[in-house]
């Protein structure tokens, strides 16, 4: 057996063996590249089945991130519903198994457009569009869910969604800052801007907190096969998903690259003016306040980036450490960008 980090490899393969079904050891667990926060590994066993495991960072977990039964219970729970998503096979919250909650569900075969050269080689102009349209359906269908009906209406408070958020990753990142003596001050100034100018929110619903295309997966014609990483899943203010979803989307001609990666830039996919009108028609929510969840979007996105610095800089991140110490300056850009999109507010 071949060791792989965050994995044991016999206490793993023995929870498989009486949790999965059909499988036949050995297992080959595969840390998958791009994750910077909870980790995931591609399990095959030696019959060539497949499934997926995820689980939190081998260290530096800050408080109330990286649950694992949580994840598992909102993808369980929208298994029955119009939004696409994989198949759980279990929930594993014993530590002794493998130090940390992790769970299993099936492997999806499809693609994820991470980059302009996967996007462009993948799909056509006409199948970029697809994918395009098909990501705000998606999400439009998302914030249709009766989070009662498929049981998640307990699952956090569904009022006051943008002052919870506000509180929630400011307090993440002044705890990241305190560790690594980082002064950011753009951050705090966006801060008290939006918390003096929170719009009403309109009805609540499950918002995904990382909605992006690369957080999907897409078949041949650019149809969503499913949507993944639910770890900042609750119920609030669904315009806070569409308000990041613009912050994702490149243009070809904008300057600043959240992530400093663009496919959405590759030519045949929708605008972003063309995404924000689309949801609307299918939602019939009023998106006139969108440029406050934009702001919103790139501060909570430079939150979060802190916050993965700060673990890989103490040398507790796994999965992808590639340039990582190019965060703490695209930390700064997001906050600008935040700074710059809440003038008009």
């Amino acid at each position: 057996m071949i060791d792989v980090v965050g994995i044991d490899n016999e206490k793993v393969t023995a929870w498989f063996a009486e949790h999965a079904g059909d499988v036949t050891p050995p297992l080959e667990f595969l840390l998958v590249a791009g994750g910077r926060s909870n980790l995931t590994y591609k399990v095959l066993d030696a019959e060539g089945r497949s499934w997926v495991l995820r689980r939190p960072p081998t260290g530096h977990v800050l408080p109330t991130a990286h649950d694992m039964s949580r994840e598992h219970r909102i993808i369980s729970a929208l298994e029955p519903t119009p939004v696409p998503v994989p198949l759980t096979v279990g929930l594993c919250q014993d530590d002794s198994v493998n130090g940390a909650p992790f769970y299993v569900m099936e492997y999806l075969d499809g693609h994820v457009l991470r980059d302009a050269a996967t996007a462009s080689s993948v799909f056509t102009d006409e199948q970029r569009r697809r994918a395009g349209e098909a990501l705000v359906d998606v999400l439009a269908d998302l914030h249709a869910v009766d989070v009662d009906a498929v049981g998640l209406g307990d699952l956090s408070r569904k009022e006051g969604y943008i002052a919870r958020q506000l509180k929630r990753w400011y307090g993440q990142f002044e705890s990241s800052t305190a560790e690594t003596g980082r002064n950011v001050p753009a951050v705090d100034e966006v801060h008290a801007l939006l918390s003096s100018r929170i719009p009403e929110q309109g009805p609540p619903a499950i918002v995904h907190g990382d909605y992006r295309l690369d957080n999907t997966m897409f078949d041949d014609e650019g149809n969503v096969l499913g949507v993944l990483d639910w770890e900042i899943c609750t119920l609030g203010d669904p315009l806070a998903d569409v308000g990041l979803l613009m912050v994702y989307w490149a243009e070809p001609d904008d300057e600043n690259m959240p992530l400093g990666v663009a496919p959405t830039a590759t030519p045949g996919f929708p605008t972003r003016a063309e995404l924000r009108a689309r949801y609307a028609e299918r939602t019939g929510r009023d998106v006139s306040e969108l440029d406050f969840y934009i702001s919103f979007g790139y501060w909570k996105l430079a939150c979060i980036l802190e916050g993965v610095y700060t673990r890989y800089a103490g040398g507790s991140g796994g999965g992808d450490t590639g340039g990582f110490e190019g965060f703490a300056t695209q930390v700064s850009v997001l906050a600008e960008a935040a700074r710059t999109a809440a003038v008009d507010l």
